[in-house]
C-alpha cells in the first residue's frame, strides 16, 4: 500500500526512513546549501518594466564610480557601452515618465572626468591599453552627449536635484498582490495546526523525530485536501516549515547527529582543506611503503588536473608520519627536495614569481636540506644517480639519493631575482625584500663548505661563480683588501678548474667590474685586455652581452676618476652611440619608433632585466662621456680651424652643441647637458674658471659628482684637467695674436704651476701641434707666423673642390664608358688626326720649296 494513503506509521519506518537520511546526509566533500524561497520570511517582490531598468542602471552607475576611482578606463568604457544598451531598451519608460536623473548625472559626471583626465599629465604616465581606451571614449561620450545637453545644463546647475541612484518604490498594484499573497498563507498556517492536532490525538504515537519530515506532510495532506480550493492544489506538494510541536515532544525528540566539516582555507590557493588519508588503517608504515607513496605522490606531477596546493600538502603530511616513524635523515632529504620541486612548478607563467610567504619557507627547506648533508656525510646526492642506485630506506647499504643541492640554490637565486623584477623599485616592499638576500648568501656560503668537501671541481667553480655574482658589483669602503683578496681568489680558481669558457668569461668579467669599481685601473685594463673577450663577445649569449657592457660602463668611469680621459671615452662610445644604453645595460625596456616587437620578446627582455640595487646611473654616464669628449674635442677643433674637412671625434657631443647654437636665446643652464654644452662654449674662448663653475656646481655636485666613490678628488682632478685643456684651446685659438708670451703668465692666467705650463707646451711643438718655439734664456714663446691668411683660405678651399669635383666626374665616366670611356678615345683620335695634317701640310711646303729651288 503506498505511502500517500497512509495517515499513521509504524515507529520502525520512521527510524529506518531518519537513518536513510541521516546516510545521505554525511557530506564526503564540501556541500554549499541555498536557503529556498519558501525558507525565506518575506514574500517575493515583483518588479515593474521600469524598477527592473532602474536597478540595472544603479548596478552600471556603481561600477562606473569604482572603475573612476582606480582610473581604470578600458572598464570605463565596457560598463559606458552596457549603460548606454540598457538604457536604449527603457525608451517606453523614458517617454511616459522622462529622463531618469541618475543617468543624466552619470554621463555628465563620465564627461568632466573624461575631460580632466585628458587635459592633465596623466595620459603621458599610462598605458596604452588605457590611453587608447581615453582616447576613444573622449570622443563618444561628447558625440553621445550632444542629445542630452539641456539636462546636463539643468544638472549643473541644480545638481542636488540629480541622485547619484534612484530607489525601487512599490506601486500600489504590487502591495494588493503580496497582501493578496500573504492572506492564503496565514489560512493554510491555522488550517494545518488544526488537522495536525487531531491527528496526533488519534494515533496516540510520537510521530516524529525531525522537525521537518515527509511523513508529517504526507500524513497531513490526505486531510488537508478537504480544507484547500482547487487554485491552490499546488500547495500540496509544499514542505511545511511552520507546524510547531509541544515541549513534551522536543523534550523526547532525540538529538540530530551533525556532522561538521572544518574549512580551513589556505591564502594562496583558498580551497578547502580536508584531512587526507594517506596510508589505509590496517596497512604496515614501512620505509618501503612511505617511499612508494612519495614516487606516487611525484609522479602526479605535470599532470593535468593535478593540483599542487594538494601535492604539498601531502608530501608536508609524508614528512610528519617519516619523522614519527624515524625513518632517517635520507628520507626527510628525498621529501623535502621533491617539496622544493614542486613549489618551483606551483607558479605555471615563467614570469609570475613565488608569493614571499612561499619563498621564505622555500629558504628554511634549503637551509634544512643543507644541515642534513652537512650533518650527514654518508649521505651521497648527486645528478649522476641513477634510479635504480638510489637508495633511502636500506641501512644495509650506503645511502644514494638523485638530485643536486646547487641547482635547488641556482633556481631560488632565480627565483628571487623574479621577486626583485616585479617589486616597485621605489617603495618599502623592495626593501623588505631585498633583506633576503644576506640570508641567501648564508646558504650559499653553507654549501660551498659542503661542496669544498665533498664536491667536483665543476660543482666548486659554480658555487664560486654564485659568490662571486653577489660580491663583485658592491663598493667595499672598509674591507676593501679583503673583498678584492676573496674575489681573485675564487676567479683565479675558475681560471683554472673550468671546463666551460662560459663561466670563464663570466667571472673574468666580474673580476673586471669589481677592480674598476675600486678605482684599480691598470689591473682591470690589462685582465680585459688579455682576456681578447672584445673579439668574441658578439657570438655570446645575451646575459653575457649585458655583463660585458656592464663592465665596460664600469672601466670607463674608473678611467675618468682617475684621469685617462681618452680611455673613458673609448669605453663609453659604444653604450653611448644611438642613445640605447638603457637597454643595452637591461635597466629597462625602450619603445622604438620603427621597430615592432612581439610579446614574447617584451616578456623575454623584461625577464633580462637587473634589480634595481644594481643599476648604474644611466645620468652619471653620460655626464662623464659628454665631459671626457668636450675635454678632447674643443682643442682638436681649435687646432683644425682652417682645415675645410673637420673630422668628428664625438657626434653625441656635437649633436648637443648644435642644438644649443640653434636657439635664438640661450638662457642659464638647468639640466646636465645643457651645463656640460655651457661649459664647452666657455672653454672654446679659454675661460677655465667659467667653465669649472658650469661643471662644478651644487646642482652638478647632486646630481653626478656625489655619486661616485671619493667625490672631491675626482672635482679636484677634473678641475685640474680643464685648466690643462683651457690652456691647450687658448694657445691654439689665439696663437696668431702673439708674436711671443711668457710662459709665467701664462702659469699665472690659468693657476698652473710653471713647470707643467712648460711641458705641456714642449709636448705641443714636439708634436707640431703649435708652429713656435721655446726661448729658455727669456722663459718666452716665440710664435711663427704660418697660418694662412684669410685669401689663401679660401683659395685652399677652392682647391680642394675642385679636386672633389675631378674626382667625381672621373668617376662617372669610368661607369660609363670605361677607362675616361669615349671621350678620351675621341681626343685622342682628334689629336692623331691633327698630328696628320701637320705632318701632311709641313710636307707640302717642303716639296713647294725643293722646286722653287731647282726652277731658280
Amino acid at each position: 500500500m503506498s505511502k500517500f494513503f497512509v495517515q499513521n506509521s509504524s515507529s520502525e519506518s520512521e527510524s529506518e526512513s531518519e537513518d536513510e537520511i541521516a546516510e545521505v546526509q554525511k557530506p564526503t566533500r564540501p556541500m554549499y546549501t541555498y536557503e529556498s524561497d519558501e525558507d525565506q520570511k518575506g514574500s517575493r517582490v515583483v518588479l515593474s518594466e521600469r524598477d527592473k531598468r532602474i536597478e540595472e542602471i544603479n548596478n552600471l552607475v556603481r561600477q562606473l564610480k569604482n572603475a573612476k576611482k582606480i582610473r581604470d578606463i578600458v572598464k570605463s568604457n565596457q560598463t559606458f557601452d552596457e549603460l548606454v544598451k540598457v538604457y536604449d531598451k527603457c525608451r517606453k519608460v523614458v517617454e511616459k515618465d522622462g529622463h531618469f536623473k541618475h543617468f543624466i548625472r552619470a554621463i555628465a559626471d563620465l564627461e568632466t572626468f573624461v575631460n580632466e583626465l585628458w587635459d592633465s599629465s596623466w595620459k603621458a604616465s599610462a598605458s596604452k591599453s588605457n590611453s587608447t581606451a581615453l582616447t576613444k571614449l573622449r570622443q563618444r561620450i561628447r558625440k553621445y552627449n550632444k542629445d542630452y545637453e539641456k539636462e546636463i545644463s539643468d544638472y549643473k546647475a541644480h545638481s542636488d536635484n540629480y541622485p547619484e541612484e534612484e530607489k525601487i518604490s512599490k506601486t500600489d498594484s504590487e502591495e494588493s498582490e503580496s497582501e493578496e499573497e500573504v492572506q492564503p498563507k496565514k489560512e493554510l498556517k491555522t488550517k494545518t495546526k488544526v488537522e495536525k492536532s487531531e491527528s496526533e490525538s488519534e494515533s496516540g504515537e510520537e510521530d516524529s523525530e525531525s522537525e521537518i519530515s515527509w511523513d508529517e506532510t504526507e500524513e497531513s495532506t490526505s486531510d488537508e485536501e478537504l480544507v484547500y480550493d482547487k487554485a491552490d492544489a499546488y500547495k500540496l506538494f509544499l514542505k511545511d516549515t511552520t507546524s510547531t510541536k509541544t515541549k513534551k515532544d522536543e523534550k523526547k525528540r532525540p538529538k540530530e547527529k551533525k556532522v561538521v566539516v572544518t574549512v580551513d582555507t589556505d591564502r594562496e590557493s583558498e580551497k578547502p582543506k580536508f584531512e587526507r588519508k594517506l596510508f589505509a588503517k590496517e596497512e604496515e608504515i614501512t620505509p618501503i611503503n612511505v617511499f612508494n607513496k612519495l614516487n606516487e605522490i611525484v609522479s602526479a606531477r605535470g599532470r593535468k588536473g593535478t593540483d599542487r596546493h594538494d601535492q604539498l600538502e601531502m608530501l608536508k603530511e609524508l614528512r610528519e608520519i617519516s619523522r614519527a616513524h624515524n625513518f632517517g635523515s635520507a628520507m626527510d632529504f628525498k621529501i623535502v627536495f621533491n617539496q622544493m620541486a614542486i613549489s618551483f612548478d606551483y607558479n605555471t607563467r615563467i614570469s609570475a614569481c613565488m608569493k614571499s610567504e612561499v619563498f621564505q619557507e622555500c629558504l628554511n627547506m634549503l637551509d634544512q636540506m643543507i644541515n642534513i648533508v652537512l650533518e650527514n656525510p654518508d649521505i651521497e646526492v648527486s645528478e649522476n644517480v641513477s634510479d635504480e642506485e638510489e637508495n633511502v630506506h636500506d641501512n644495509t647499504k650506503p645511502y644514494k639519493i638523485r638530485g643536486c643541492v646547487l641547482t635547488i640554490t641556482d633556481r631560488m637565486h632565480e627565483e628571487f631575482t623574479k621577486i626583485l623584477q616585479q617589486c616597485d623599485a621605489h617603495g618599502t616592499e623592495y626593501v623588505e625584500r631585498l633583506k633576503d638576500e644576506p640570508k641567501l648568501n648564508a646558504l650559499i656560503d653553507k654549501l660551498q663548505n659542503y661542496l669544498e668537501m665533498r664536491g667536483n671541481s665543476q660543482e666548486i667553480c659554480r658555487v664560486y661563480l654564485r659568490k662571486v655574482e653577489n660580491i663583485y658589483y658592491k663598493y667595499d669602503k672598509n674591507n676593501e683588501k679583503n673583498s678584492a683578496e676573496l674575489i681573485d681568489r675564487l676567479c683565479k680558481y675558475i681560471y683554472t678548474n673550468d671546463s666551460t669558457d662560459r663561466l670563464r668569461a663570466k667571472a673574468m668579467l666580474c673580476h673586471v667590474y669589481h677592480n674598476a669599481l675600486h678605482d684599480r685601473w691598470f689591473e682591470a685594463r690589462d685582465l680585459l685586455l688579455m682576456s681578447h673577450l672584445q673579439e668574441s663577445i658578439d657570438n655570446s649569449d645575451i646575459l653575457l652581452q649585458i655583463l660585458y657592457n656592464r663592465t665596460m660602463v664600469q672601466v670607463g668611469l674608473c678611467a675618468f676618476r682617475v684621469g685617462c680621459i681618452k680611455d673613458a671615452h673609448s669605453a663609453l662610445l659604444d653604450i653611448q652611440v644611438g642613445n640605447r644604453a638603457k637597454e643595452l645595460l637591461a635597466q629597462g625596456v625602450m619603445m622604438q619608433r620603427n621597430i615592432e616587437k612581439s610579446k614574447e620578446q617584451e616578456i623575454k627582455e623584461r625577464q633580462r632585466l637587473i634589480p634595481f640595487h644594481m643599476h648604474i646611473n644611466l645620468e652619471l654616464i653620460e655626464c662623464v662621456y659628454l665631459v671626457s669628449a668636450m675635454l678632447i674635442e674643443i682643442p682638436f677643433m681649435s687646432s683644425r680651424e682652417f682645415e675645410t674637412k673637420k673630422r668628428l671625434i664625438s657626434k653625441q657631443f656635437h649633436y648637443q652643441m648644435k642644438l644649443s647654437e640653434r636657439q635664438p636665446v640661450v638662457g642659464p643652464p638647468e639640466n646636465m647637458r645643457e651645463h656640460v654644452v655651457a661649459a664647452s662654449r666657455v672653454m672654446k674662448k679659454g675661460d677655465w674658471k667659467a667653465c669649472t663653475d658650469y661643471l662644478i656646481n651644487d646642482k652638478m655636485n647632486a646630481k653626478v659628482w656625489d655619486l661616485m666613490p671619493q667625490s672631491d678628488r675626482v672635482k679636484q682632478l677634473l678641475i685640474e684637467k680643464v685648466k690643462e685643456e683651457s690652456l691647450r684651446t687658448y694657445l691654439f685659438r689665439f696663437s696668431g695674436v702673439y708674436e711671443s708670451i711668457s710662459i709665467e703668465s701664462l702659469a699665472k692666467m690659468f693657476d698652473l704651476p710653471r713647470n707643467f705650463v712648460y711641458s705641456v707646451i714642449s709636448k705641443m711643438i714636439i708634436n707640431e701641434e703649435l708652429m713656435a718655439s721655446l726661448d729658455e734664456p727669456t722663459q718666452t714663446i716665440v710664435m711663427h707666423r704660418t697660418e694662412p691668411t684669410k685669401l689663401q683660405t679660401l683659395a685652399l678651399q677652392l682647391s680642394e673642390k675642385i679636386s672633389n669635383l675631378m674626382d667625381q666626374t672621373e668617376r662617372m665616366v669610368q661607369i660609363r664608358g670605361g677607362e675616361m670611356g669615349a671621350f678620351l678615345n675621341r681626343n685622342q683620335q682628334g689629336q692623331q688626326n691633327q698630328q696628320a695634317q701637320q705632318s701632311k701640310q709641313q710636307g707640302y711646303k717642303q716639296t713647294r720649296n725643293q722646286r722653287n729651288q731647282q726652277q731658280k
